[in-house]
């Protein structure tokens, strides 16, 4: 049974629990009370009597009425309807074909007189319950109705969310491999088999990549093994001007993480933070503070103009938005420079 179709269900058999309830409890109070069957059993049919048909005018109003006229764009028709059906209800149950037996006692009370003005307090009473009836179904129906909207409200934000997420980390992975593919291309012709080495860990970073990482969340043993051999890789276009300094420390407790959630900063740090004649240096380090895990990458700091400097890229666009998406008000991003060095730091917190 679909989700929607249980809800139903639920609502609707809560709501005759609920009637039953009121239909049911006068005899049981009369019952525990007077010790009576017989007198138990006459307050439940005088409770019948009055409870019934309000049973019915709710469930009419519940089930067709206010969602076929009211909410469908009819309300004239909603209101007529109700109008006819109270007329005629009132009409037919005060005004029968003999005259009205009042109990002596309000006969002597009142007076013969002044049964009339009794009488027409009576059905203005019973008329006003009756509408407050039709407003509970209303209300019922209204209430229902916000739920189900906000619920698919909720459905077509999470859709949304896992469409864009999927694009953006479509667009990650082939923007790192290509990168990483162009460096052991130059190795090959130089060292063929530090190449080859450099290709079994392509190989794992692809596995991970295209198959490991297609979960929401993954271990973060396995990113931090991924973000090792990515490093190593990456560190195939850096001579002996380049200091790589790495620190990845698994916390002491498991963690699951968002899958190649750093990559775009430690290749960030490759493109733009690595001189082939000028010292650079490139740095990266994650470790648990608290509860928060911290993920920090710095790299030189080199001019290169308005449209290809540190902190630019698609790669970088991609991990704000995701950060977003996945860790809403659960995440700091700090970027900043400092001593000629261009540092981000990505806080997860209250991961631990």
């Amino acid at each position: 049974m679909q989700t929607r179709d249980r809800r139903k269900l639920i609502v609707n058999t809560t709501q005759i629990i609920v009637w039953a309830g009121v239909l049911i409890a006068p005899a049981l109070i009369t019952w525990s009370t007077a010790g009576s069957v017989d007198a138990a059993l006459t307050v439940f049919k005088a409770t019948a009597v009055v409870v019934l048909p309000m049973c019915l005018l709710y469930f009419v109003n519940f089930l067709f009425l206010v969602p076929k006229f009211l909410f469908g764009g009819k309300p004239v028709w909603f209101y007529l309807i109700n109008l006819l059906v109270l007329l005629t209800w009132n009409l037919w149950e005060y005004f029968p074909h003999k005259p009205i037996d009042f109990p002596q006692e309000v006969v002597d009370q009142f007076g013969s007189d002044k049964l009339w003005a009794i009488y027409a307090v009576s059905i203005l009473m019973m008329f006003i319950i009756e509408c407050l009836v039709i407003l509970l179904a209303v209300g019922a129906r209204y209430v229902i109705r916000t739920h189900e909207a906000l619920v698919r409200a909720e459905e077509e934000r999470r859709k949304s969310t896992e469409a864009e997420l999927t694009w953006l980390k479509n667009q990650l992975n082939p923007h790192f491999l290509f990168n990483t593919l162009n460096n052991i291309s130059s190795l090959t012709q130089i060292d063929p088999d530090q190449a080859q080495e450099r290709i079994g860990q392509l190989s794992d970073a692809l596995r991970y990549a295209l198959y490991d990482s297609e979960a929401e969340k993954v271990p973060l043993a396995g990113e931090v093994a991924f973000m090792e051999n990515y490093i190593d890789l990456m560190a195939l276009r850096c001579n002996e001007h380049t200091r790589v300094e790495r620190s990845l420390v698994l916390p002491d407790q498991e963690l699951m993480i968002a899958p190649l959630l750093f990559i775009s900063l430690i290749e960030n740090a490759f493109k733009h933070g690595v001189s082939a004649r000028n010292d650079s240096a490139v740095r990266i380090d994650l470790h648990a503070e608290g509860r928060d895990l911290c993920f920090v990458c710095e790299n030189t700091l080199f001019e290169k103009g308005t449209d290809d400097r540190s902190g630019s890229g698609i790669g970088l666009v991609n991990l704000r938005r995701r950060l977003e998406l996945i860790y809403p008000g659960q995440y700091s991003y700090d970027q900043s420079v400092v001593d000629g060095m261009y540092r981000v730091e990505i806080r997860l917190k209250n991961q631990l």
